[in-house]
């Protein structure tokens, strides 16, 4: 193993550490000093053994000549026009890299995608086995297809073939995955048109797909019209106008906190219109966001997530009898997404949640969301 190499899981020892510090959050007050003595530790670490190493491995560091630097860049371009989707993952499936064929295969911007598990576009009966063989691949297992299914198009199956790709400077082997859309295995003849996409065949078109693009495109125009309505300065008023558009239709409930020089603070809270969650309606007016380590994460780091059926079960608090809001509101999905400001800081954050059997979240969705949340912010930053 390689200086570089070495360096690197070290570092993913280290990431891995800070991550259970910071699940200690949920400790009792008394129990927490020997946490921090522990943080302390780490941040040492990081400042004596770390930073020192990798200053020597960057000042050892190649720059490469031109000829090499031409040569990735071909290879970067080849894998962009790739007739065929493709992307590059690790070993937890998280997206490295996606080209252009892949963007529109998921209807998902690569930008979007990347840092994100490609289990997010699968449905969930698909999510276990592909990590699975994903994971199998990485370990030297040998290269394998599957055949899974989008949330985009459930109907439509979709081949994914997996191959181990070593990549330099990487500790792990890259996964590379290939997706073709139509093929279940077997080889298709050959007809008009094969030489543009080989072994697929065009689907029928799917109403049930393009009905649910279209509701998206209404109601990201819904919401732009309702934005472009609101008079400039009024940010709180904004913010109720696009949680009214929201509740119901895309999430059964729609949650705002509104931050700047003040603390968070819980600006609107929309839930199930029956009587039977109205105190769960009013608990959840009365939290104090901060102590939703969700809101908390997402307005420290500006970066939205999108979770099915949430794993941490108190990741949105408590209420005030001591049980998870997400278990009493049986939330099946979730969109936390930050409204930001011109300096990156956030306005606010804004929750949805989608509850008992209702479909889950897409990543189609989370990015129309997400372009929602991105115009609200703008018109909430409007001067009067």
């Amino acid at each position: 193993m390689t200086q570089t190499d070495e360096f690197g899981e070290d570092l993913a020892d280290f990431v891995r550490r800070v991550g259970e510090l910071r699940s200690a959050r949920a400790l009792p007050p008394g129990e927490q000093r020997g946490v921090l003595d522990a943080a302390l530790f780490e941040l040492q670490h990081a400042a004596e053994t770390l930073w020192p190493r990798y200053e020597r491995l960057a000042a050892r560091a190649p720059g490469g000549t031109s000829a090499d630097r031409r040569e990735r860049q071909l290879l970067r371009t080849l894998f962009q026009r790739l007739p065929l989707p493709v992307a590059l993952i690790d070993r937890d499936t998280v997206v490295r890299r996606m080209n252009f064929a892949a963007t529109g295969l998921t209807a998902v911007r690569a930008g979007y995608a990347t840092g994100r598990p490609l289990t997010g576009l699968l449905i969930p009966g698909d999510r276990a086995p592909f990590r699975s063989q994903v994971a199998a691949t990485a370990r030297g297992e040998g290269g394998r297809s599957l055949s899974v299914r989008l949330q985009q198009r459930p109907h439509e199956p979709v081949r994914a073939t997996l191959v181990a790709l070593p990549v330099p400077g990487e500790p792990q082997p890259t996964v590379l995955v290939v997706l073709q859309p139509g093929v279940d295995g077997a080889a298709q003849p050959a007809g008009p048109g094969a030489g543009a996409a080989v072994g697929r065949r065009l689907p029928p078109p799917d109403l049930a797909e393009a009905t649910q693009r279209a509701g998206m495109l209404d109601l990201v125009d819904t919401m732009a019209a309702t934005l472009l309505g609101r008079a400039p300065g009024d940010a709180d008023g904004v913010l109720r106008a696009a949680a009214r558009v929201l509740h119901g239709r895309f999430a059964d409930w729609v949650i705002a906190d509104t931050a700047g020089a003040r603390p968070l603070r819980r600006a609107v809270v929309l839930g199930p219109p029956d009587a039977a969650a109205r105190p769960l309606v009013a608990a959840v007016a009365e939290q104090d966001p901060a102590a939703c380590p969700l809101v908390a994460e997402v307005a420290r780091g500006g970066s939205a997530s999108l979770q099915v059926r949430p794993e941490d079960t108190r990741a949105f608090g408590e209420d005030a009898s001591g049980a998870a809001v997400l278990v009493r509101a049986e939330v099946s999905s979730l969109l936390c997404l930050p409204l930001l400001r011109d300096d990156k800081g956030v306005l606010g954050v804004l929750t949805l949640l989608r509850t008992g059997a209702r479909r889950a979240f897409s990543m189609a969705e989370g990015q129309a969301a997400d372009v929602m949340s991105r115009h609200v912010a703008l018109a909430m930053r409007r001067p009067a």
